[in-house]
């Protein structure tokens, strides 16, 4: 008896419906599993993250026999269409809608029982291909609605027991050309991409007598198309070995590579050959590392108002899948070259692209899970670095886990862990040279972000520009090609370590002199910003300050501490130790020695339990009730090491947040509490707030709140800091458009009294800094200092800078002068010492001081259209 004379027989009578014994079987199954859904979920509807293998009633089902649930795939497939067709015709949406509730539960089983093996012939196989289609040609189901992926398993298992057969062979061929098979899944549905190759894969290696492999071609985007045409130009049996590692690629969809996967990569690449292989892969990353998304603009009319918005594009999704296949085959190599491009990768994957997020979060996954399995610490090293750059909070915390792993292994904790990853670059304090023939190119860190690269002549001479030679030399034209790389790579880590280095004083670290001599003192790199920083060494029960002058640690008084030994104790230092007198001795000799700290240290503000906090017991109300940019403060708040969601105008239940970061080293959590400024339009495309406010500051201990006057003085410092750092770099009172753009038209007053209030912490160190160099200064002579203000006499008008915000008033009336700060460098202010990096604010001052006292020599209209009114 032929199939369909089985299945006829089966579930059809004379007058071709379905035979209701047979039905009724099925139905009792089916039932089964919805009953125990229901029981589940407490009478909830909707087929939602059901766990169908652990249902007893699907496991009765899988337990029938295969006949029986080959039988129940061809009664599902019709019920299936059938709800389908009733649902279509619906035009609302209920999450109690039994029909819908049927549909989704159905295809789930039949998708469940498609992934077992079970035995199906050729002409079974092909009659449910064609129901699939059958059903999309009546409009009945979307033919990539279908479980296309499971059923072409069921042809894989069939053609590996006896091989493709003429039949299978010729539906097969017919079915590549089926219109289905270009349709596009959305969120859900089959991927009839990977369909096609496993189908091209089947017939190739049934036609190929040779031992061929079959091609495979990458989607035609930009990477796609530079990795085809390379492997076009190979000799036939090197593309083979390329399409062998490439159809393993294909399939990485899972979170982390199998053992089998890297076995099998590995095998691949040693077909290709290691360093053929590399010399293909490397361009290829460095490719993606420089590409930047396309942007289209798209107008759309709706109700006779044209929308404008952008779509953006970077790596097709198959594409995506292909790298990040790629990247976990590197899992073989430890190589410093391999791994750099690999850390580079990974900063580029998770570049957010404005209204997708991550550009390519995947491949940005695989690029640090190879970092975390490297052998030794270089891998590491990346991640420590990428800890500090990445935003995102669920990257972070992939990374903080990699790194635990690594801490793990070695027995110790995952902030020596960094300091032992860190690398030196061969850098002896800072310095570090290469030869090129009779010519020496010294490199030397000047100062964070700058790097010197000097040529010096046979006869000790220098020159600024390379030699001659050079253009003759494709040898040396590529090392001085990676000398410039090594500098970009040194400049990326000297910031990375200030800012480890910057946010340890929540660590609670303290070293012994050993140890500290080897990662901070005398390494290479990390040498330039511990020389320039105060520490404190241990002597008895009481620590003695020092920085490192002339070969030797001096005390406050210039003295040398001839006492320190391997096992004394070392701690970076913090004012929140020192007496008043203490901290303006540091000050005044980084002044007198020009030493730039890399980081706010002398200076940093010192944030001590007020009146009204020790009132208010377990928060904090010192930084509420500032309006600030949500967008600005999320990126900020990352690059700090808190954790944010953004609040966005849709019905989530949500009108507040919190901004948190746990301290490991005191078993505390603190909170900085976030609310909605509900108004309209006041949000963006995506649906997030533009605006929130903000509130109070709590210290959580095991979930308990603290009183404030028991948490640690530095810790309760440092976080307040961070909060007002926040507030001071995300209020809308620094914004000097702000006002005259729209903002919140009902929050203008907060605008003003912002701008030109009472001045922050931040604000008052930035005043004293000003106070000691302004009168030094070419505008010390028309400047003089007014409260909150720094008033400079120009010849026009006089002007008062507020200290705090930047933002300008002119005399008699007060009037508001708006000046848009430009991105670029001052010339007049860039050679001026200032005692740290990092506040902007104190640049901006001086710069808007020397364009307004000589307010004669401005030529922008809108600046002068505002002075002259």
């Amino acid at each position: 008896m032929s199939f369909i004379d089985r299945f006829t027989a089966l579930f059809r009578g004379e007058k071709n419906q379905t035979d209701p014994k047979a039905a009724k079987a099925f139905d009792s199954l089916l039932n089964a599993v919805l009953l125990e859904v229901d029981k589940d979920k407490n009478g909830q509807n909707w087929w939602y993250n059901v766990s169908l293998g652990k249902l007893l009633s699907y496991q009765a089902i899988k337990a029938k026999d295969n006949a029986t649930k080959r039988a129940l795939v061809f009664y599902l497939i019709e019920q299936v269409a059938a709800l389908h067709k009733i649902n279509y015709k619906k035009k609302i949406w209920s999450s109690n809608d039994r029909h819908r509730y049927k549909e989704a539960a159905y295809t789930e089983i039949l998708s469940g029982l498609l992934r077992s093996n079970l035995e199906f012939s050729i002409d079974e196989i092909i009659f449910i291909l064609n129901q699939f289609k059958e059903a999309d040609e009546y409009h009945t189901k979307r033919f990539v609605d279908w479980p296309i992926g499971f059923t072409i398993q069921q042809i894989e298992r069939l053609v590996k027991k006896q091989g493709l057969e003429d039949s299978l062979k010729l539906f097969l061929e017919k079915f590549l050309k089926w219109p289905q098979m270009s349709q596009k899944r959305n969120y859900w549905g089959s991927d009839l991409e990977k369909v096609r190759v496993k189908i091209e894969k089947l017939l190739f290696e049934t036609n190929n007598t040779e031992g061929r492999t079959a091609p495979y071609h990458l989607p035609d985007d930009r990477l796609g198309k530079l990795i085809n045409g390379a492997i076009e130009t190979l000799p036939e049996r090197q593309k083979d070995a390329w399409y062998a590692l490439f159809h393993l690629c294909i399939k990485a969809n899972a979170s982390r590579p199998s053992q089998k996967y890297l076995k099998s990569t590995s095998a691949a690449i040693d077909a290709i050959g290691i360093a053929k292989y590399k010399a293909m892969v490397h361009p290829w990353l460095d490719y993606v590392i420089g590409l930047k998304e396309i942007e289209t603009v798209v107008e759309q009319v709706y109700n006779n108002h044209t929308y404008t918005y952008s779509t953006y594009e970077f790596m097709h999704e198959k594409t995506s899948v292909f790298l990040k296949g790629l990247v976990w085959s590197l899992c073989k190599f430890h190589d410093s070259k391999t791994l750099n491009l690999v850390g580079q990768l990974a900063e580029r994957a998770f570049r957010k692209i404005p209204g997708v997020g991550p550009a390519a979060a995947a491949v940005g996954n695989a690029c640090l899970y190879v970092l975390g399995h490297t052998r030794g610490l270089e891998g590491v090293s990346h991640l420590s670095r990428l800890k500090l750059k990445i935003k995102q909070n669920g990257t972070k915390n992939l990374i903080i886990k990699y790194l635990e792993e690594a801490s793990n292994k070695l027995g110790v904790s995952a902030a020596e862990v960094e300091e032992l990853s860190i690398p030196d670059f061969g850098l002896q304090l800072g310095r570090k040279e290469y030869e090129f023939k009779t010519y020496t190119l010294k490199l030397e860190i000047q100062e964070l972000g700058k790097v010197a690269l000097n040529w010096e002549k046979p006869d000790g001479s220098s020159q600024k520009t390379a030699p001659a030679f050079l253009k003759d030399s494709t040898t040396l034209k590529e090392k001085l090609k990676k000398v410039k790389a090594e500098v970009a790579q040194i400049k990326k880590y000297l910031t990375a370590q200030r800012d480890r280095i910057d946010r340890s004083y929540l660590e609670n670290r303290v070293w012994t002199y050993e140890n500290f001599q080897k990662h901070y003192l005398d390494h290479g790199l990390v040498s330039f910003i511990c020389r320039r920083l105060i520490w404190q060494f241990k002597k008895s029960n009481t620590f003695v300050s020092a920085i490192f002058s002339n070969e030797g640690w001096k005390d406050v008084h210039g003295e040398l501490i001839p006492w320190i030994s391997g096992e004394t104790e070392v701690r970076l230092w913090h004012p929140i130790y020192a007496e008043i007198d203490g901290i303006i001795h540091w000050r005044n000799s980084l002044e007198e020695l020009q030493l730039k700290q890399p980081l706010k240290q002398a200076y940093r503000e010192v944030y001590l339990l007020t009146e009204a906090e020790i009132n208010t017991k377990s928060y904090s109300n010192r930084m509420a009730a500032h309006i600030i940019k949500q967008h600005q403060f999320n990126a900020l708040t990352a690059l700090r090491g808190w954790r944010y969601t953004l609040l966005g105008a849709f019905d989530n239940g949500m009108d507040s947040g919190k901004a948190s970061i746990t301290i490991k080293a005191h078993q505390l959590t603190a909170e900085f509490w976030i609310n909605e400024l509900n108004d309209d339009d006041a949000f963006n495309d995506a649906g997030i707030w533009n605006y929130v406010a903000t509130d109070q500051v709590r210290f959580l201990k095991e979930d308990q709140t603290q009183d404030l006057i028991d948490i640690p003085k530095i810790v309760l410092s440092e976080i307040m800091r961070d909060v007002d750092l926040y507030v001071g770099v995300c209020s809308v009172g620094n914004d000097p458009e702000w006002r005259d753009n729209g903002g919140l038209p009902q929050y203008r007053d907060y605008w003003t009294s912002y701008s030109f209030g009472d001045l922050t912490e931040v604000a008052k160190t930035r005043k004293e800094i000003l106070e000691k160099l302004v009168p030094r200064l070419k505008i010390g002579k028309v400047a003089s200092f007014d409260g909150k203000f720094l008033k400079i006499k120009g010849t026009k008008r006089t002007y008062k800078i507020h200290i705090g915000s930047t933002n300008i008033l002119m005399e008699p009336n007060d009037q508001y002068l708006c000046i848009v700060p430009s991105r670029g460098k001052d010339r007049k202010t860039e050679n001026i010492f200032l005692p740290f990096e990092g506040d902007r604010g104190l640049s901006l001052v001086l710069s808007k001081a020397f364009l307004l006292a000589e307010d004669h020599k401005i030529e922008d209209a809108t600046i002068l259209s505002q002075i002259n009114r």
